[in-house]
């Protein structure tokens, strides 16, 4: 009897510890760091704040910079030979994750992995980019959000504030495979209003002031996509528009924020933040990109620039989406 209570005390004691074993483990699992690579092509407002948000969206999810997540943030300056070395060093330390801040990161990054998963942001056409299968059902190591914009609406804005417009300009870069969707969506709407459209483009930033000029001219006001080019040189896109008197409608609220009138666009530190609790969910496990949609941006609104107004002799009051 004596040896079958001593039997059961070490069984119960083998119990005890194996629990205590079990969540010591569990809880140095749910504090473990992880690891998150980031890649953006180029610094300018919008992907700044994507980037920003991106952050708060894990934090949101549970994961905070220097407690259970780090991340090796590369800035490629809008460089194809830093794009590709950067993605092959990120992938080399084999993190947790990936993020691929606009299409010509995410494109990069994809090249380089096919195991690591990717969340991408600021991309216009995922698909269009084979980054995906479809924004329903990526079908491989990547998912994310895409900066598609509402362009007709965004078209229909420009018109409603320059109603005798006879001929509206857009300038973009034509080697940015997303500034070209938008750009030719931009140009069937105008077309279909009967308005004429005059296109110009610029190959780098140093190119901006000139086509800006020549463009503003010619035209009675001009579209901008979410072009990184362009984007990138915002302040001097608005100071032309200042000289000449011409309204901007561009892409995204950081590009009126910067330079331009108004715009029915993304607010990219939202975006960014939509991404970042995507992306916490997978860290949990909760979810695997292959099988989580591309989700489009949440959070669109109306952004007028009132400094930009008055510059150009416009009433912000009268400046609203047409129904």
């Amino acid at each position: 009897m004596k040896k079958m209570v001593t039997a059961s005390i070490v069984a119960i004691g083998l119990l005890s510890l194996a629990a205590c074993g079990k969540t010591a483990s569990s809880g140095a699992s749910s504090n473990e760091m992880k690891k998150i690579g980031v890649l953006q092509v180029v610094q300018h407002e919008s992907l700044d704040a994507a980037y920003k948000g991106f952050k708060e969206g894990l934090k949101e999810g549970g994961y905070t910079e220097g407690k259970n997540i780090t991340f090796d943030y590369q800035n490629a300056q809008n460089n194809q030979d830093n794009l590709k070395s950067m993605s092959e060093k990120l992938v080399k330390e084999k993190p947790d994750l990936l993020l691929g801040i606009a299409t010509p990161s995410a494109q990069s990054l994809a090249n380089e992995t096919q195991d690591i998963p990717i969340v991408i942001t600021a991309v216009t056409d995922p698909v269009a980019a084979k980054l995906a299968k479809t924004e329903k059902k990526p079908g491989g190591n990547i998912t994310g959000t895409t900066d598609m914009v509402p362009i007709a609406k965004q078209i229909d804005l420009l018109l409603s504030i320059v109603p005798k417009a006879k001929t509206i300009g857009i300038m973009y870069n034509a080697g940015e495979s997303n500034s070209k969707i938008q750009a030719d969506l931009a140009e069937k709407a105008l077309k279909k209003a009967g308005v004429a459209v005059k296109v110009l483009t610029a190959n780098t930033t140093n190119d901006v002031q000139q086509v800006t000029t020549s463009l503003a001219k010619d035209v009675d006001g001009i579209y901008v996509p979410t072009d990184n080019t362009f984007a990138s040189a915002a302040t001097i896109v608005g100071e032309v528009a200042k000289e000449t008197k011409t309204p901007i409608v561009a892409g995204s609220v950081e590009q009126v924020e910067q330079g331009g009138l108004a715009t029915y666009g993304i607010d990219y530190e939202a975006l960014g933040k939509q991404t970042g609790l995507m992306a916490a969910k997978i860290l949990d496990g909760d979810a695997k990109p292959r099988t989580t949609a591309i989700e489009s941006a949440k959070d669109l609104k109306l952004t007028i620039n009132k400094d930009m107004a008055k510059a150009l002799d416009i009433d912000p009051i009268s400046i609203k989406l047409p129904e």
